[in-house]
């Protein structure tokens, strides 16, 4: 068993109010709940359906096929009518549920991580919190009161929080979650399009796209977030490998098919390893362009990056669904109106940081918050509620978090950090002379005396 000091210290300050942010939601996430597709009647209105169908039919009519990234991102993101530029449907009434909405306990780990490897990295004065797809903004709001009651530790510490988020619905929620909508524009030639100060004071500024975030010592966040990204998805044939492609049914004219592309793609040659031993591939080269950057930030400026999402270890091949009612969704259903997304192969997150940085895991989600002290949490939470009904939804929700039939196994935790965070540059020199390092919070089993 590796001691965690810094994480322990941090548990043991956090430990002390010990009180619920909220009742967690008393619900599973989409991919639990669901065992099939239910009767999506109820969801596919005639104007929000109707108009994305409608457009992408005059696309393919006009172009022909596109692949299924030119599809996702079509209806998740199209400026009028796509899923998340309209807002998502995140929540007990929407179409899916985070961890983060489920129990306070998941953000205040997240913090905790946070701080302790500022801490480990020497504590640096300033650091910049950069979320990637911020949902509501509770995932900030739940890191945020940590950094408060920690105060004491970042007092001689700037901290700023940093959001890249393209849904002008959901940004306005995420203002009103965590500055109680004190925000204001920015101008047109600033990188930021809103900022504001969170109800603890610190500064919050919104962006359309990371590389829109100033350069300085960051630590990157994404939860959920990679999988939602567009991916190419490509099938091993008896003539090679062909891409998959969505075009309109010739027999039902108002609907969509998959297709094999005739013959190889651009994509095809670019993205399919000579190795590859699965029959049916998926690919999101957007995901591998954000990873490559984050490690370019933090080989230049420091920090590190946490990444926690549905994901594999380059071991899977159809994983590409649709989310609606906290139902299975036919993917190519009712485009606009469901969420859309593909488990997340770290294999190739790794593969993209080009040895820039260090990376550790995946490891499962139930590992990582047993590591970070999620019992000694739940512990005091459980003491410190003053009825039977708190006791239970706390209960309910540990159990969704980390129960390996629900989300304990489905989600994983993957991180960048330094080469020098793990292993000192000097050591083949004068191994003696270093002190050890210290373990990384999470991804080592946390020692409780």
């Amino acid at each position: 068993m590796v001691p965690l000091p810094a994480c322990r210290l941090l548990l043991g300050t956090l430990l002390g109010p010990g009180g619920c942010r909220r009742l967690p939601r008393h619900h599973a996430p989409a991919a639990l709940l669901s065992s099939g597709a239910g009767d999506q009647a109820e969801a596919e209105k005639p104007g929000r359906a109707t108009a994305m169908l409608r457009h992408l039919l005059l696309k393919l009519r006009a172009t022909g096929p596109v692949t299924v990234a030119e599809y996702m991102r079509e209806a998740l993101t199209n400026p009028g009518q796509g899923y998340y530029t309209r807002g998502g449907g995140i929540g007990e009434s929407g179409d899916f549920v985070t961890s983060p909405e489920i129990s306070q306990v998941f953000g205040e780990l997240i913090g905790v991580w946070y701080i302790s490897e500022w801490m480990a990295m020497g504590r640096p004065k300033a650091f910049q919190l950069v979320e990637l797809g911020p949902g509501r903004g509770t995932l900030t709001d739940d890191i945020l009161r940590v950094f408060n009651q920690l105060a004491s530790l970042l007092s001689k510490c700037d901290v700023s929080v940093h959001l890249v988020e393209v849904s002008p619905k959901l940004s306005e929620t995420q203002a009103l979650m965590l500055t109680g909508g004190k925000v204001q524009s920015n101008p047109k030639d600033e990188s930021a399009y809103m900022k504001g100060i969170s109800k603890t004071g610190i500064p919050i500024f919104w962006y359309r796209d990371i590389q829109d975030v100033p350069p300085g010592y960051s630590f990157y966040l994404a939860h959920e977030f990679f999988d939602a990204l567009p991916i190419h998805k490509f099938q091993r044939t008896e003539k090679g490998w062909r891409e998959v492609l969505v075009d309109i049914d010739p027999e039902v004219p108002d609907q969509l098919r998959f297709v094999l592309s005739p013959s190889s793609t651009p994509a095809t040659e670019n993205f399919i390893q000579p190795e590859e031993t699965r029959d049916h591939v998926e690919v999101c080269p957007e995901a591998g362009v954000i990873i490559q950057r984050l490690a370019c930030h933090i080989e230049k400026d420091g920090g590190a990056a946490l990444v926690a999402d549905y994901g594999h270890d380059g071991t899977k091949t159809d994983t590409f669904r649709g989310f609606q009612n906290h139902e299975l969704h036919d993917v190519l259903r009712a485009p606009g109106t469901a969420d859309l997304t593909a488990d997340v192969d770290f294999s190739y997150l790794r593969k993209m940081t080009q040895g820039r940085t260090a990376t550790l895991g995946p490891i499962k989600q139930r590992e990582f918050l047993k590591n970070m002290g999620i019992d000694l949490r739940l512990q005091v939470l459980l003491q410190n509620s003053g009825d039977t009904a708190t006791q239970e939804q706390l209960l309910h929700s540990y159990d969704m978090l980390m129960n390996p039939k629900k989300m304990g196994d489905c989600f994983n935790f993957f991180a960048l950090l330094p080469h020098h965070r793990l292993i000192h540059p000097d050591t083949k020199h004068k191994p003696e002379s270093k002190s050890p390092l210290p373990p990384v919070a999470g991804f080592g089993e946390l020692l409780l005396k």
